[in-house]
């Protein structure tokens, strides 16, 4: 009697939770309620889409399928982020984050070792979240909360359907799942304190 494929079913889960995470997020930046920015997006989707083919290498097998799903769409949405003009205000700031992430590129590239690309690109991809944090802690209601929160259940389920475990496979989802968390909380106390 063969053994139920659960890291395939955990896989086609988070996969599931990808896409009902994004599709609504689309649909806000469509009608304008949410406004990415596009440097967090552009930042995100590249290191994600990176960190997958990581994971790949890493023998993450179909558990890292979630993540390069991820990436294709999170690119997607820093091109309709930037089309849209979302919230494409820059500050020096919001430069030092996005030169600090593409300048970290190519060290992955001259260590040609998974878990250091894997480490790097969590680097990059937690900077990625510096224009995102500012904006929402300025503008605490322009970032959809549920949307993180699926990030957050969906990295965790991403862990448990690995094929492999270790910090190569693991790293990434855990800190951004963690990542999601944090923002979720600032932006939550920042809507209390905002409505005083």
């Amino acid at each position: 009697m063969g053994t139920m494929p659960y890291k395939e079913i955990l896989s086609a889960f988070a996969i599931a939770l990808t896409f009902a995470a994004f599709v609504p997020y689309i649909r806000t930046i469509i009608s304008g309620t949410t406004m990415p920015h596009v440097f967090s997006w552009f930042i995100w989707g590249t290191t994600t889409f990176v960190v997958f083919l990581a994971q790949l290498e890493g023998k993450g097998g179909v558990g890292a399928w979630p993540i390069g799903v991820s990436g294709v769409i999170t690119i997607f949405i820093a091109f309709l982020a930037y089309v849209k003009r979302a919230d494409i205000t820059i500050t020096k700031a919001d430069w030092l984050f996005f030169i600090s992430a593409l300048s970290s590129l190519p060290l992955w590239y001259l260590t040609s070792d998974p878990l250091w690309a894997v480490v790097i690109l969590t680097t990059v991809d937690v900077l990625g979240f510096g224009p995102t944090v500012r904006k929402v802690y300025i503008y605490p209601h322009s970032e959809s909360l549920l949307f993180f929160a699926l990030f957050a259940a969906r990295n965790l389920i991403v862990i448990a359907a690995l094929e492999t475990h270790s910090v190569t496979t693991v790293l990434f989802p855990a800190v951004i799942a963690a990542a999601c968390m944090l923002l979720m909380a600032m932006a939550t106390y920042r809507r209390r304190v905002v409505a005083i």
